[in-house]
């Protein structure tokens, strides 16, 4: 079941749901609006992404209250203002906001936020204009729309991004580091 303004509301009332810094319209009908943090990374790399070996670097750039340009057909990472604690019986879908869609920015966060998160959202942001779009710190960018789990999960998130702050590149290395 997705949640309305009212559920999420209550959950943020009792503490259930936390969003810091909370701001009262950031609330939606059946969404909550997340904003730009001041953080920006680019990835540097030399022939091409090696799954297993992290062959990459990132260029991690703090963006000033006169916003940054991405530049057409750019990928780049991004991290929310918010830091956000998903309660292990709730899940959120990352939602682009329409009006940035329009002008062919793609927001994404792998689309999917697990029961129990805790951190700042990575956000991946891709212009898929031909013209450069300026973008700008505490400006909303995305939103989140909550469901309810039909039960509390046996194994609530506790993964490599567990907590994170700022902008994360990605950790998928792990995967075959850690077997």
């Amino acid at each position: 079941m997705i949640l309305s303004d009212r559920a999420i509301r209550k959950l943020l009332e009792e503490g259930k749901l936390k969003i810091e810094p909370f701001s009262e319209e950031l609330i939606q009908c059946s969404s909550l609006d997340l904003r730009l943090g001041y953080q920006i990374a680019r990835y540097k790399v030399k022939d091409f992404l090696d799954v297993k070996n992290s062959n990459w670097e990132t260029q991690i750039e703090t963006i000033t209250d006169d916003g940054f340009y991405i530049q057409p057909k750019e990928f780049v990472l991004a991290t929310t203002l918010e830091y956000i604690e998903l309660p292990v019986d709730l899940t959120a879908f990352v939602e682009g906001r329409s009006s940035l869609g329009r002008l062919g920015l793609f927001i994404e966060n792998a689309g999917w936020v697990d029961a129990g998160f805790r951190g700042q959202l990575t956000l991946e942001l891709f212009n898929a204009n031909s013209y450069p779009i300026k973008l700008y710190p505490k400006m909303r960018i995305c939103q989140l729309v909550f469901a309810k789990l039909d039960g509390k999960p046996i194994n609530p998130y506790n993964g490599k991004y567990q907590g994170q702050r700022g902008v994360v590149p990605s950790k998928i290395y792990l995967d075959y580091n850690n077997k």
